[in-house]
Parts: structure tokens; C-alpha cells; sequence
């Protein structure tokens, strides 16, 4: 027999099908299990629990089994207490190193449960001892420094997963949220409810976007969103801001260009409207000199707005606001997402994942996309708590304004 742990997990078990992954990933890793106790709920609401000694070839292999399990709530019955090793080298975790999910993490080190400050899956846990108070947050490999504190193996580790409540929480699981089976109207009033309470909760609300926000006409919408005081922080690449700066100057309509030959002129009026900026400075003091004076960049700068873009290999430019360095980037998002309390991802791939990596699992998240493929690759990211709406943009946007802006049918 190889080593064996004792672990549990509670919550909707057999309807959500969480028991089944559980027990497909001890196979998939190679170990054995024993269902020792398995309590079933009476009623479609009562949650069920299981209690499951688990079996590995060798130590290394059950703490990595171990891992795996905690991404589905899974915990140890004994936790323990956390084991620790020294970083030896900047950029590097330790051997074994514990391998972090966005779940609400606790660790039991120094004498006591601590919250993992920063929830970030893919990560390692640092412990830190700050004026005596011992502190325990995420570290992404590219910030690891010798000589940190590094939590190993799974001991000492506990998770708590999130649960939709229907009754208070208008959002739905990725399963059911999917599926276009309600009329767009209602879910937008959900979403639109969402919003209100999270700021209601003193929480800042998080819009991920990509360039179809413009594509689709939709620019319009997010701006009275912008002014309306519906925006705190926007996550983009540097098309995003370009093709919206572009129209601004040019006048340029994303939105009914349809020829299969493009614009004319398009490329060398996106290159103009970059080069505009970049002798400003940045598009703050372009807004600033008078010389961007409308547009969703704008109204961002005006309003006070937070952004953050981040760049890729194809960008023309790109404006002097991007960052070109994506570690640098990802550093720039990480400070961002602070009390945040709702999250909103508009037709963007890349830029919805890279959010998903750094969002903690109890954060809701609606992502909006005509292609259905991307709101299942978001849910795959861990994000538990979340709406996926098949849906143009352009649409969604402007049922949300006039859900949210009093004013926005005279605009």
C-alpha cells in the first residue's frame, strides 16, 4: 500500500457531478480510493458529503493528487500544518511547491488559519512576517525572490468554494447561464442588478474589452456607461484604444464598414491616430491638450476611470498608455482587481482568460461573446460564479445603457 489521506467535500455532489470528476481525477493520477462515508440530501436543496481515503504511489505523487482534488473543494480532513521551503533561486518555486487555485485559500502556519490575501490560481503561497503578524498571499513565478518562504505539498491547506445562491445572486452557474433558453432582455436586467449590488457592497466593477466593442458600434453605449459611473476599472489591448481613437479623429464607422475590401485608408489612419498620440505623450494628455476630445479613451480620462492595456506581437505602435511587457502587464492587472465585485468580459478571448487567471473565484463574472466556444473556455479557467450570453455585443451594450443610464435613450 502507498501513502493514503483522508479527504471530504461538501456541497451539491451528485447533481452538479462533482463527485464523479473527484473520483476520475484519483484514477486519472494514478491512486485508489475508499468512499468511507457518503451522506446524501434529502431535498433538491440540501447538500450532500463524502468522505474519501485516497492512495498514492508515493508521498510526492499523493500531495500533487492532493492538489488536483482542491480544485473541485476537496480538502483533508487533517490538514496540518503548512510546510515550508526556502525559494534558492529568483524566478523559481522549491520542488513540490503547492500549486494555488482562485478558491478563498486558508493556511495553518505559525500557530493559526490564515487567509491567503490574494486568491490567484497557477501561483505559489509566500509566507511573510510583517511587524510580527504573519501574512500568506500568491506569488506568480516571475516575482519569487530567494529567500522566500514557499508553502510545499498540500498540508495546511484548505479551500472554501463559492455557491450561487438563486435566491439572492441574479447570476447562474456556466452550465445553465450558457444556454440561450432566456429572453436577452431578462438577462440583461440580471446583469444590470448584478452591477447594482456590487456597488451597493462598495465594490468596484471590472470591464474586460476587445476591439468587437467598437467593430459592433457599440463604443456609444459603453460611453454613457463611462459617464454614468458604471465603469471603475477596463481591461484592453492596444487595438481596443486604437480603433476607438482612430474613429474619434477620422470619424471612421467600424460598424458599417461591411466591404470585404476594407476601408480605404484604414491601416494608414489607425497608424495616424497612434502617432497622434504618441507626440501628445499619452492619451491622458492627448484628452488633456484638447487634442482627443471624444471617444470611450476619452471618457475614460475624463471621468477618471481606471485602464490598463496590454500589448501583442501585432500592434501598430502601439500607444505610449500599453504596456509592452506583459510581465509588467499581468503586474499592472494584479493591482487592479482590488475590491473588485463584478467583473463584465466583452468579446475578447485573450484578454478574458488573462483576467480569469488573476480573479478570484468569488468575484462574478458575466462574459459576452457571439461565439459560444468562449464563454465555455472562460468557465474552464475555474471562474465558478458567472453568466455566459451568446450574444452580439453591439445589442448587449445597449440594452444594458438603457437599463443603467436614465438618460441614455436622448443620447
Amino acid at each position: 500500500m502507498g501513502p493514503q489521506e483522508t479527504v471530504e467535500v461538501t456541497g451539491h455532489l451528485m447533481d452538479s457531478g462533482i463527485l464523479s470528476r473527484v473520483l476520475d481525477d484519483i484514477r486519472d493520477f494514478g491512486g485508489d480510493y475508499v468512499i468511507e462515508q457518503l451522506d446524501v440530501g434529502h431535498d433538491a436543496h440540501d447538500p450532500s458529503s463524502a468522505r474519501i481515503t485516497v492512495e498514492a504511489a508515493d508521498d510526492s505523487s499523493l500531495q500533487r493528487l492532493l492538489m488536483r482534488l482542491q480544485t473541485r473543494g476537496v480538502n483533508q480532513v487533517s490538514a496540518g500544518d503548512a510546510v515550508l521551503a526556502t525559494a534558492e533561486v529568483d524566478g523559481v518555486l522549491p520542488e513540490d511547491f503547492y500549486a494555488t487555485t482562485n478558491l478563498a485559500t486558508h493556511v495553518h502556519v505559525d500557530g493559526g488559519w490564515h487567509d491567503v490575501e490574494n486568491p490567484e490560481m497557477d501561483c505559489g503561497l509566500v509566507v511573510d512576517v510583517v511587524a510580527g503578524a504573519t501574512r500568506v498571499r500568491t506569488v506568480p513565478l516571475s516575482d519569487v525572490r530567494a529567500g522566500m518562504r514557499i508553502v510545499v505539498g498540500a498540508a495546511g491547506v484548505r479551500v472554501s468554494v463559492p455557491t450561487a445562491d438563486s435566491a439572492a445572486d441574479p447570476l447562474d452557474l456556466w452550465d445553465s447561464g450558457a444556454v440561450p433558453d432566456r429572453p436577452q432582455a431578462v438577462l440583461v436586467r440580471q446583469v444590470a442588478d448584478g452591477m447594482r449590488q456590487a456597488r451597493a457592497d462598495g465594490k468596484r466593477l471590472l470591464w474586460v474589452a476587445g476591439p468587437g466593442v467598437v467593430h459592433a458600434g457599440a463604443a456609444p453605449a459603453m460611453v454613457a456607461l463611462v459617464r454614468a459611473g458604471w465603469v471603475d476599472v477596463l481591461f484592453a489591448g492596444n487595438a481596443l484604444a486604437t480603433y476607438d481613437i482612430e474613429a474619434a479623429f477620422y470619424g471612421r464607422d467600424r460598424a458599417a464598414d461591411v466591404s470585404p475590401h476594407g476601408h480605404e485608408h484604414g491601416h494608414e489612419h489607425q497608424v495616424r491616430a497612434v502617432n497622434t498620440i504618441r507626440r501628445a505623450g499619452s492619451i491622458e494628455a492627448a484628452v488633456a491638450q484638447g487634442v482627443l476630445t471624444r471617444g470611450l479613451m476619452h471618457a475614460l480620462a475624463t471621468c477618471g476611470s481606471r485602464f490598463v492595456l496590454v500589448g501583442s506581437v501585432r500592434d501598430e505602435g502601439p500607444l505610449p498608455d500599453v504596456h509592452t511587457d506583459v510581465v509588467e502587464g499581468q503586474r499592472a492587472m494584479r493591482a487592479e482587481i482590488r475590491d473588485v465585485g463584478y467583473c463584465l468580459m466583452l468579446a475578447t478571448q485573450l484578454y478574458s482568460v488573462a483576467t480569469s487567471n488573476i480573479l478570484p473565484a468569488t468575484v462574478p463574472v458575466v462574459c459576452v461573446d457571439i461565439n459560444p466556444a468562449m464563454v465555455t473556455r472562460v468557465a474552464d479557467r475555474g471562474t465558478s460564479l458567472g453568466r455566459g450570453i451568446v450574444t452580439d455585443v453591439g445589442l448587449f451594450l445597449e440594452q444594458l445603457a438603457l437599463e443603467l443610464v436614465a438618460d441614455y435613450r436622448r443620447t
